[in-house]
């Protein structure tokens, strides 16, 4: 029996998330890391040697040097976008963290230039992919719970940030709410579709940071379910449960030990999932993204869906500075068409 190759990846940056990267490529089957890149060369090397791959100071060497089908970014968002699309110039597929980018003009930017290339481009959005948050999708979708009321999320924990490029302003493009919120944000969209409108609010400041640290969103979807989503790295609300749904018929709770629904008329709960695993959702990302890359399945995280995430997280700022409701406004990313030699892109720009 002939062994099918699996996806070559390279890895740019080897921070934090690096490491939970290297876990799911070492707990994967389909998909490879063959190298790692990172300025720091000491950190790339010792993400390189407990997987046994190659060490680079540069992505650029590492494209150069190594036979790569795919890279995963890992650095700051301020630096994704010349790094995505320089990689897509290479002909590599690219798997980037969240949030994809600071603004939705860099976004775009981002796929455009990857679709002229030809290559595959997604946002790396780790709770897609949690088996929890999947069962508690087909419950949803499964009308069990009656109509949608109210949807809850709470991402909240004590974190010294103030060593962290997360909170530095030029690097990460704003706080808790850029950061964490992406997750929030995108999990809000996969269950209840598009946000028609948004206020944020922004609590006392406790870290001496230069960006918010504490927020509460509210939402309404096009489809007029409400939502709250509580973002904090000041406080910790001692929750079991960070995403809960409310229905007409029912609720369902998805944990971070443990998953569980009830219908109005059950008398007891139902449980469907045991928590939140980390590793589980980052080997469930790259395999997605990997059999995407050979035919074999669609990517779970669309274009619409990683350019809606940054449009939405845009508004969040424009309402946090405004102190009121603000509209989202979605337009659906349409990939380059050709004219002659000229590729024109989304935005009717001519490259």
């Amino acid at each position: 029996m002939i062994a099918k190759a699996t996806t070559r990846f390279g890895l740019i940056g080897a921070g934090g998330i690096a490491q939970a990267y290297a876990q799911a490529f070492r707990d994967s089957d389909i998909a490879d890391l063959v190298a790692v890149a990172d300025v720091r060369t000491e950190a790339a090397e010792a993400i390189a040697q407990s997987l046994g791959c190659n060490a680079y100071s540069s992505h650029e060497e590492m494209a150069d040097a190594e036979q790569l089908d795919a890279v995963v970014i890992c650095t700051p968002p301020v630096s994704h976008p010349e790094i995505a699309c320089e990689m897509a110039r290479r002909d590599l597929n690219v798997l980037c963290e969240k949030p994809l980018a600071v603004n939705s003009t860099e976004a775009r930017r981002m796929y455009d230039v990857a679709a002229e290339c030809g290559v595959k481009l997604t946002m790396a959005t780790k709770f897609r992919y949690a088996t929890d948050v999947i069962r508690a999708k087909s419950l949803v979708s499964s009308g069990i719970l009656g109509d949608i009321i109210l949807f809850e999320n709470v991402f909240t924990g004590r974190v010294d940030m103030s060593q962290r490029w997360n909170s530095k302003l030029e690097i990460s493009g704003g706080g808790v709410l850029i950061d964490n919120g992406t997750h929030s944000v995108d999990i809000l969209r996969y269950f209840l579709g598009p946000v028609a409108e948004l206020q944020v609010v922004e609590g006392r400041r406790i870290q001496d940071l230069d960006v918010e640290d504490t927020v509460r969103m509210f939402v309404r979807t096009d489809s007029g379910i409400m939502g709250s989503i509580d973002l904090s790295w000041s406080m910790n609300k001692e929750q079991p449960y960070y995403l809960s749904i409310y229905g007409s018929q029912g609720t369902v709770l998805v944990g971070w030990r443990e998953s569980k629904y009830r219908r109005s008329n059950d008398a007891e709960w139902i449980p469907f999932g045991e928590g939140y695993n980390k590793f589980q959702a980052f080997r469930g990302q790259i395999e997605n993204f990997s059999r995407a890359i050979r035919g074999e399945d669609k990517m779970l995280v669309t274009p619409d869906d990683a350019l809606a995430s940054v449009e939405v997280i845009e508004t969040a700022y424009e309402s946090l500075r405004n102190s009121r409701w603000q509209p989202v406004v979605h337009d659906e990313w349409a990939p380059p068409t050709i004219r002659g030699e000229e590729v024109v892109t989304a935005a009717g720009q001519v490259s």
